[in-house]
């Protein structure tokens, strides 16, 4: 149907499709979380002003070092002017030009308590700093949680309104991994990223000031690094997105695989098939290599590049500053904190240009992510008031002139009409491919039919809700379905709330009471994940005692002994044969053995009914089901039905 979950898993790797409608999704989102992002930016603005004044303090201690040191070989006595006429009388101008730029007192060398009172301030500034900057990192983790925790529920909920058609068409492990892998990684890109980013745009506002108050010059020289970091950083995102697109896309496509063939490892080792699916592994392993190499390759060369040119920035602070402290237009300590502001000047750039990949990947998957939740739903059914009737439906099933197809190009099902009257059993059979299993989906509104009707008693399919379609319905399959738990758990998943007794009661009218008192543990028996502790024919039959507990109107039987021996078969066939007594049963069977006694069997060849009417009326017409009957029994007599 649609190709299967095998046909959708296909590598992407296109740029996305448009990264500023992504990021308003994203800005939309933490609306709610506004008034504590807004704290976070204050709390975060008294961190980074801390931490910026820093330097300038610092730079201030480095001052009274040095002004003592050199003042102390200064004339004891003389005035600063004084020391500074008589180093230019002894032709020492260089010396007189650095103190002109110093304030010190000549003869007097460092003042301990002064340089005291400025480291302690120091240190006060920068704990402050370091508190703010702990109280922003826990705003910025609830309003990244609570924002994740509101998506994985809207994720979640999503999947219970998205169609069968939708799981279908796409591979079970990539849904997985959208769920998952991507939410947690948008998780990080939000928590770490905008935190980063939110710290470092108030770092150079911060440090610009602070350099243009100590020197315009200098900060003139530093500010020429912005442009040339915008123009790198662009230049190199452009390319690493598409990649960390590919990357995500192909992380779903490899967890598609993983995920099928771990749930088929039999069928896999079965069929031969372990070298082919290690060598597929190998093939979808080898392009998320690719593409994980390249996305990381190209944003990974940002950040040396931006040291490159924070390096170059500083190299040319260092000249330029060393030269205006020497003829005394600067003094030490403002060129030492102007060197620490173009360090922290050029580290946010860096960083943010380090968060590139991380924001790449984050949008990447943030797509993916609105790409499920913008999938068509199951219409609404708000808006519709049932017309059943409170009698218990008598399962009158009607199906007139109903046309469906999978794919918009290719026919299956066209301008189909039975009906079922109460109590029948009508069994439907063809070749592989004839339609039998899609008109089970549609009877059950697993899929909505693209023309016609169908009719529960009387009542059209779009007057009644999903829930009183499925309510009335009850299916015994090929697959069964069992969850790990208690067997009394996994027959009580037929009707929610039923007692103990009816739980017994259902188990022994489909045979299942007699091997499961024997098992140890009895109805408290646990099944794994595969129920690989119980063989198939007991698999079925605990299916059916489930269908029996459920107590529907009309139920369908498909192929639900085609996996077991014969002897078990006898078994299961009497089960069926008693739960199908008094109901609307639809059988689909390639065994026609198995339905001669059916009130109606309908032949259907490439989506249309080209035969109907009892076994013996079918075999007399000598039409499509004579050949299938005598194709089944040509070298072997045919096998009556157990009653």
């Amino acid at each position: 149907m649609g190709g299967g979950p095998m046909g959708a898993m296909r590598p992407g790797g296109a740029k996305s499709k448009n990264v500023r409608e992504t990021l308003r999704r994203l800005f939309d989102r933490l609306r709610p979380e506004r008034f504590r992002l807004i704290a976070s930016l204050v709390v975060g603005v008294f961190s980074v002003g801390f931490s910026v004044i820093g330097p300038k303090i610092l730079g201030s201690a480095t001052d009274i070092l040095f002004n003592g040191v050199i003042g102390r070989h200064l004339p004891v006595g003389s005035t600063k002017a004084q020391a500074i006429a008589h180093l230019r009388g002894v032709g020492q101008n260089q010396v007189a030009d650095l103190v002109s730029g110093m304030h010190l007192t000549p003869g007097i060398g460092v003042d301990m308590n002064a340089l005291g009172r400025i480291l302690g301030i120091a240190a006060i500034l920068y704990c402050c700093g370091a508190l703010f900057n702990f109280f922003q990192g826990y705003l910025m983790a609830g309003v990244t949680q609570r924002t994740m925790f509101g998506l994985r529920r809207e994720v979640e909920e999503k999947l219970t309104r998205l169609p069968l058609r939708y799981f279908d068409s796409h591979s079970h492990g990539d849904i997985l991994s959208r769920v998952t892998n991507d939410i947690d990684n948008l998780s990080t890109t939000i928590q770490q990223g905008l935190s980063q980013l939110l710290t470092s745009v108030l770092i150079v506002v911060g440090v610009m000031g602070m350099m243009f108050w100590i020197s315009p010059l200098l900060a003139v020289v530093s500010v020429v690094i912005i442009p040339m970091a915008i123009f790198t950083t662009v230049r190199i995102a452009k390319r690493s997105q598409v990649q960390f697109n590919a990357q995500w896309a192909q992380t779903g496509t490899l967890n598609g695989l993983v995920e099928e063939t771990h749930s088929g490892h039999v069928l896999v080792q079965v069929f031969g098939r372990r070298r082919a699916m290690i060598d597929e592994f190998g093939q979808q392993n080898r392009r998320l290599f690719d593409a994980s190499f390249r996305a990381q390759f190209l944003s990974g060369i940002i950040q040396p590049t931006m040291q490159f040119l924070a390096n170059l920035n500083y190299v040319a602070i260092a000249v330029l500053g060393g030269y205006r402290v020497a003829s005394g237009a600067l003094s030490l300590g403002d060129v030492q904190a102007f060197i620490q502001y173009s360090r922290q000047f050029t580290m946010p750039i860096t960083q943010i240009a380090s968060q590139m990949n991380l924001l790449q990947s984050g949008l990447a998957s943030a797509e993916r992510v609105f790409e499920l939740l913008d999938e068509p739903e199951e219409s609404s059914e708000l808006a519709i008031v049932s017309h059943l009737p409170a009698t218990p439906i008598a399962g009158r099933v009607r199906l007139s002139n109903v046309s469906f197809r999978y794919e918009r190009d290719k026919p299956l099902i066209e301008d189909f009409s039975l009906e079922a009257l109460p109590g029948q059993t009508i069994a439907i059979v063809g070749a592989t491919g004839a339609g039998k299993t899609t008109i089970v989906n549609l009877l059950v509104r697993f899929y909505e039919v693209d023309a016609g009707e169908i009719f529960l008693d009387g009542v059209s399919y779009h007057d009644l809700t999903r829930d009183e379609v499925r309510g009335a319905f009850g299916m015994v399959l090929q697959d069964t379905w069992l969850f790990a738990g208690s067997i009394h758990d996994n027959i009580g998943y037929g009707r929610e709330g039923a007692s103990t007794e009816e739980i017994k009661a259902a188990a022994e009218a489909a045979y299942v009471d007699r091997f499961v008192q024997s098992l140890p543990d009895g109805y408290a028996t646990r099944l794994d994940e595969e129920a690989s502790n119980v063989s198939s024919g007991q698999k079925q039959l605990l299916t059916i005692a489930r269908a029996f507990l459920a107590n529907p109107s009309v139920l369908i039987l498909d192929e639900a002994t085609s996996n077991v021996d014969t002897r078990t078969e006898l078994l299961i066939q009497r089960a069926m044969t008693r739960l199908r007594h008094g109901r609307t049963s639809f059988v689909i069977a390639h065994r026609l053995s198995t339905i001669r006694d059916a009130d109606v069997i309908v032949v259907m060849d490439q989506g249309r009914v080209m035969e109907h009417g009892s076994h013996e009326e079918l075999l007399a017409a000598q039409g499509l089901y004579f050949n299938l009957y005598n194709s089944q029994f040509s070298e072997e007599e045919p096998v009556d039905e157990v009653s």
